[in-house]
């Protein structure tokens, strides 16, 4: 959700004069602001070396986009759905996701097909989350890409139209840690996001609730090199389904923040920067010539730009908390006060239950696929003042929530 890091992998401004405003913290839902906020306005123009959007292109207010004041805080965002329990991005993991409790599901990292259709997969890279490689009329689409600078050999969608992919069935991405997920491979296609609309309009009278998703666009410069713009595709689906609007219940998010500004300009959407760590680089920048790193757009400098035109940051967990030599955490940074500061909501990404993904003090046992106190360390974060967090086991997140809320402890 510029080059991805570990956990995404692979993925990794716009200032101006601001005015009025309660600070988008409220807007993203978090109604501990106080009434006072931060000073709110109109971005402007960036320069090229910057990544900015094209000369004379009207941008938008990034403030008063109000429909996330209905979300609770901290949010518990289902990474991928249910990704814990289900192969990712399926209409069975994101419904799972709801049914366990989800604020919010993360339903789409949205890449393009041949023909233009925008899919929901983790990459465009398939071979590991589809059975592509079971399909011999594919074979021949094996090839070797560089995506963002990185030499990736595989099956891209890009290379096929959506009629095609739908021929295709759904995997588990990581099967050594959730090999009971592999009981689910081929249950279900892959999901377009013009499909993933009209599933939260479902959901939403279903369920009796506003149902959110979180959407991001993947890898932008590469796919408009190619002539295969993601987010005008987006705009135009939400302006389809009416769903382009201040009060709109799709956050749009990305790792590259001229996506985000371009977003701006297109529509209303309540919108959120991603950014992996603090010595990498988002690759629109690389592009650009730019040689700021994520470092630089955490300081409080880069984090009012960033407020010009986004709502919400989404930083690796690894920039609210930063890991010793170790492994295992450190004292917390600055980031939370400094994003709250200029009014920008923080949903850092990402906590998963199985070992592995955990510091050393917060497993148990030596299993890949066992899980060691995921309560723990979600209570940890929560203590930051983080306005919510990405998780592949929303049930989890939700007990932890609880029992932070209610200042209950928890067993280490």
């Amino acid at each position: 959700m510029g080059r991805q890091q570990p956990e995404r992998q692979a993925d990794t401004r716009e200032s101006g004069e601001r005015t009025g405003g309660t600070g988008r913290r409220a807007l993203l839902g978090a109604a501990v602001l106080g009434a006072g906020g931060a000073v709110l306005g109109m971005p402007g123009t960036a320069s090229a070396a910057q990544g900015g959007p094209e000369r004379g292109a009207a941008a938008r207010p990034a403030g008063h986009r109000g429909g996330l004041k209905s979300l609770p805080v901290p949010t518990v965002i289902g990474h991928r759905g249910a990704s814990g329990y289900r192969p990712e991005h399926t209409f069975g993991s994101y419904e799972l996701a709801l049914d366990l409790g989800a604020h919010v599901v993360e339903a789409g990292d949205l890449v393009p097909t041949r023909d233009g259709h925008l899919v929901c997969r983790h990459e465009p890279e398939i071979g590991g989350t589809t059975d592509v490689a079971d399909h011999p009329e594919f074979a021949g689409r094996k090839t070797t890409k560089v995506l963002d600078g990185v030499p990736t050999t595989g099956w891209f969608t890009e290379d096929f139209t959506l009629a095609e992919l739908k021929r295709l069935r759904a995997v588990e991405r990581i099967p050594a840690n959730r090999p009971h997920n592999t009981l689910y491979n081929g249950r279900w296609e892959i999901p377009t996001f013009e499909e993933v609309l009209k599933w939260q309009d479902e959901q939403t009278r279903r369920r009796g609730r506003q149902v959110w998703i979180y959407p991001e666009t993947k890898h932008p410069t590469y796919f408009r090199k190619l002539g295969l713009g993601l987010e005008e595709r987006v705009a135009k689906l939400l302006r389809k389904y009416g769903k382009d609007g201040r009060n709109s219940p799709v956050i749009l998010q990305s790792f590259e923040p001229t996506s985000i500004q371009r977003l701006n300009r297109l529509v209303d959407n309540p919108l959120a920067v991603l950014l992996s760590d603090a010595g990498s680089r988002p690759y629109d920048f690389v592009e650009a010539g730019d040689p700021r790193t994520v470092a630089d757009l955490i300081t409080p400098k880069g984090l009012r730009e960033i407020a010009g035109y986004a709502q919400g940051i989404g930083p690796t967990v690894d920039l609210i908390i930063p890991k010793e030599a170790d492994g295992n955490l450190g004292r917390p940074s600055t980031l939370v006060r400094d994003a709250h500061a200029v009014g920008l909501v923080l949903h850092p990404y990402t906590m998963r239950n199985e070992n592995p993904f955990l510091p050393p003090k917060f497993r148990k046992g030596t299993a890949k696929d066992a899980y060691g106190d995921s309560f723990g360390l979600f209570q940890e974060y929560f203590a930051t003042g983080i306005d919510g967090i990405f998780t592949d086991n929303a049930d989890t997140g939700l007990l932890a929530r609880e029992d932070f809320l209610a200042g209950r402890s928890v067993n280490r």
